[in-house]
C-alpha cells in the first residue's frame, strides 16, 4: 500500500498488494467482503480480524468499533462466499496430526568418523 490504512498491519497489507487491492479506494470499489475473499482465493488464511480490519478502514474506524450488527453481517457474507469456493485441488484433506515417540535404545549407533569404525575393516590404512 502506498498509504497505510487504518486497521492494516504488514501482514494484512502484503497479502492485499499481492491480490491488487493497493488502496482504500480498490477495496471500496469491490467492497469488504470481495476484498477479503479475493484474499482467501489467493491461497492465504485471512482471519475474521481481517474483515472486521477492512470495514473499519472503510469507515475510518477501529476495526472494534465496527457495529455489531455490522459484524454478523459481514461474517455471514463471508460464509456464504466461502460456501461457493470450489474444493482445493491436488491437495488432500488434512489428516490429525500425531507424535510419535521413539525409543534412543533401539535406534543403531552410528560410526561418523574413521576412529569408530572396527578393527576389522578392509579399509585400514598403512597396509
Amino acid at each position: 500500500m502506498t498509504v497505510k490504512m487504518r486497521n492494516i498491519g504488514p501482514k494484512s497489507a502484503a497479502w492485499l498488494r499481492q491480490v491488487g487491492l493497493r488502496s482504500l479506494e480498490d477495496i471500496a470499489a469491490i467492497g469488504t467482503v470481495d476484498a477479503f475473499m479475493k484474499v482467501r482465493r489467493a491461497g492465504f488464511k485471512p482471519g475474521l480480524n481481517l474483515l472486521y480490519a477492512l470495514e473499519g478502514a472503510l469507515l475510518d474506524c477501529h476495526w472494534q468499533e465496527v457495529p455489531e450488527a455490522r459484524r454478523s453481517a459481514l461474517v455471514q457474507a463471508a460464509e456464504a462466499a466461502t460456501a461457493l469456493l470450489p474444493p482445493p485441488r491436488h491437495r488432500p484433506a488434512a489428516a490429525p496430526v500425531t507424535t510419535t515417540h521413539h525409543d534412543e535404545g533401539a535406534a543403531p549407533a552410528f560410526a561418523l568418523f574413521d576412529d569408530d569404525r572396527q578393527a576389522g575393516s578392509e579399509f585400514h590404512s598403512g597396509d
